[in-house]
């Protein structure tokens, strides 16, 4: 409840606040020393990360990556741009050999995958462990981002790529606070960038670069013929000149030794003339079964895990996520290595698998390969859920595999109770991240499984409050209420109105009705639940000490201060005995008892809390941290009112 339950990860110290993760902004305090080496640390030369090589064929985009130089230089240090066009016309490739050509142009040249606000959290993740391993490793992944955009506006002259971008949204928290270097972002949406940044249509090949994309990629090292130029002009038509496409199909023909010309009536393509109105998905499915057949015919194996790697997220799969499909690493990477040949996917460095979007599109489609991938991603993440000292990097390689997995599950599918163990283990560790705004999906998923056991099993209870609280925290309590209004209802029924689960579930509620702006019917819930609470854990239970706040803090919106004022003074006494006088909790009860004395009347009552208040949240939060500037201002607002200047 905003403003009543507190701050989230705080450091004793001195410290300096840094938001995270886009408009769910979550305030990240860092360390002394961290802030230290943020602003002293230099990347060394030729630092960053691209993903694989830019060294391969690069054809007809020379004009364009010429416009993209001058979009960035043109505009100073602050310069920003996007890329958007088909899936599989070759953004990336465009970017990461702009990347590439002018990386000594920069300071440090870092590439994000940007799908999601959290893809990009664990992008700039990896910048701080890149450039400050020291402390980095121990941290976790909020602490990590949060170093890297503090790195980032102490020092210039850095390019930051934000690949494959789905909401051009996510980006605004980024580019309104990193000024001193270029940003370039790819996106497959031609729509939301105005309001974020100039972007640049990329549209496909022309016919003779893509009859020299082709050629170049089917017969490396030499020259066609006449006969074979003209049957590469024929196949790059009927595909479109998209450039993936042209990439698989130059792929298959040098690796299997085919003429040009028997590919194409192999593939049943008809002549006809490519429309504006391509469809991507389409082009790539015409070839697919003749790619797939040459590749099983070399490696079995290697189809069985491109299946697999369908129902992932595209970029840095695990190899070890792999292994249970493989009898042996050798055979493993044998398998890889055909796929690699055949361009189906690429390698970022020795660990790590990428497939294009497109080609899993494409797959997924076929539905083969979901079983595999269950398998690999449950045994996975049930093995770090029951590992003690699994760490937070181990849990970022799985996470956005087994949430792809999740998000791909065929629509009405009740996954396995297996299945749905692991989803939970997901879920419960992102809410001990405090990140159960993203755990809506595995909540979904595990209700379906969990109600099989029926509308009243605990199972089924505990699963239908655990989705309303994801919905709650992501910001949407009118899908919490009926939830929450459902679970009360049948808790009552099976243990009373006084048990604690349904003391809780109550109290739950009553946060979505005020998070929904049902002030009236949150207090009254929380009147209930405070006599309850105290009954059922006592009066310094913190459960007990949330419940009054959360109370308070109603009475102080809805103007009943002298009720407020009561239930606010008790409970910062308690927090005093508890857990002392400057933990966060404790710093908030005493700025809103603070406030409701000025609301009151009565500034000077207010002034002396207020003070006492910013020392500590100076000290514990950093003089830089939004609470701590609102208790700055609040100060000075009351001494103003209060006649002390």
């Amino acid at each position: 409840m905003a403003g009543a339950s507190g701050e989230r990860a705080v450091a004793v110290g001195e410290s300096i606040g840094v938001a995270v993760n886009g408009d769910n902004a979550r305030i990240v305090v860092l360390p002394a020393d961290a802030v230290h080496w943020a602003r002293t640390v230099e990347a060394p030369q030729g630092a960053g990360f691209l993903p694989g090589s830019a060294s391969g064929v690069f054809v007809g985009r020379e004009g364009e990556l010429a416009e993209l130089r001058a979009m960035l230089t043109d505009h100073g240090t602050a310069a920003v741009r996007a890329i958007h066009g088909l899936g599989g016309v070759g953004k990336s490739t465009l970017a990461l050999q702009y990347a590439a050509r002018y990386r000594d142009a920069y300071t440090l040249v870092w590439w994000i995958t940007a799908e999601t606000a959290e893809s990009i959290v664990t992008g700039l993740g990896g910048l701080a462990m890149a450039l400050c391993p020291q402390w980095a490793g121990a941290a976790g992944p909020d602490e990590r981002a949060a170093w890297a955009l503090l790195w980032l506006q102490e020092h210039a002259g850095w390019l930051l790529v934000f690949d494959n971008v789905e909401d051009p949204g996510v980006l605004r928290p980024y580019l309104g606070t990193l000024h001193r270097g270029h940003h370039l972002a790819t996106s497959r949406k031609a729509t939301g960038w105005h309001a974020v940044a100039p972007s640049m249509a990329l549209g496909l090949l022309p016919l003779p670069e893509a009859v020299d994309l082709l050629s170049r990629l089917a017969f490396p090292g030499r020259a066609p013929t006449r006969e074979e130029w003209a049957a590469a002009t024929e196949l790059a038509r009927v595909l479109g000149c998209l450039p993936l496409a042209l990439e698989q199909a130059g792929a298959y023909v040098y690796e299997t030794g085919t003429g040009l010309e028997e590919y194409r009536r192999s593939l049943g393509l008809v002549l006809d003339e490519v429309s504006e109105g391509i469809d991507p998905e389409r082009t790539i499915a015409r070839i697919w079964d003749q790619t797939l057949g040459a590749i099983s015919g070399r490696d079995p194996l290697a189809v069985r895990l491109l299946e697999a790697m369908a129902w992932m997220a595209p970029d840095d799969i695990p190899r070890g996520l792999l292994e249970p499909l493989a009898p042996d690493a050798v055979a493993l990477n044998r398998a890889l290595g055909v796929l690699h040949s055949y361009n189906m996917v690429g390698f970022g460095g020795r660990s790590f698998v990428g497939v294009h979007r497109l080609v899993q599109t494409v797959l997924r489609g076929r539905a083969e390969g979901r079983a595999d991938a269950e398998r690999v991603l449950q045994e996975a993440v049930l093995s770090l859920y029951e590992e003690e000292e699994s760490t937070a990097d181990q849990w970022q390689q799985v996470l956005p595999h087994i949430d792809a997995f999740a998000e791909n599950a065929p629509e009405g599918s009740v996954p396995t109770q297996t299945m749905a163990d692991a989803y939970f283990a997901a879920a419960q560790y992102l809410f001990k991240q405090q990140r159960d705004d993203q755990t809506i999906t595995f909540r979904k998923l595990i209700l379906a499984q969990r109600s099989q056991s029926g509308d009243t099993h605990p199972s089924t209870l505990a699963a239908l409050n655990n989705l309303a609280n994801a919905y709650t925290d992501a910001g949407c309590p009118q899908l919490a209420i009926p939830l929450l209004e459902t679970v009360v209802a049948r808790r009552v029924e099976i243990h009373g109105s006084a048990h604690p689960e349904t003391v809780t579930c109550r109290h739950n509620l009553a946060v979505a009705y005020f998070e929904a702006g049902h002030l009236e019917q949150a207090t009254s819930l929380l009147e209930t639940t405070l006599t309850q609470c105290e009954h059922a854990f006592g009066a310094d239970h913190p459960n007990t000490l949330t419940h009054r706040q959360n109370l308070a803090y109603t009475y102080q919106l809805g103007g009943h201060l002298e009720r407020a004022i009561p239930l606010l003074e008790t409970t910062l006494t308690r927090y005093g005995h508890t857990v002392g006088d400057s933990h966060p909790y404790a710093l908030t009860c005493r700025h809103n008892l603070a406030m409701a004395y000025a609301q009151a009347g009565d500034p000077q009552r207010a002034v002396p809390l207020l003070e006492t208040t910013l020392a500590q949240r100076e000290q514990v939060l950093g003089p830089t941290h939004p609470y701590t500037e609102s208790t700055r201002q609040n100060l000075a607002a009351a001494r103003q009112a209060a006649g002390l200047g």
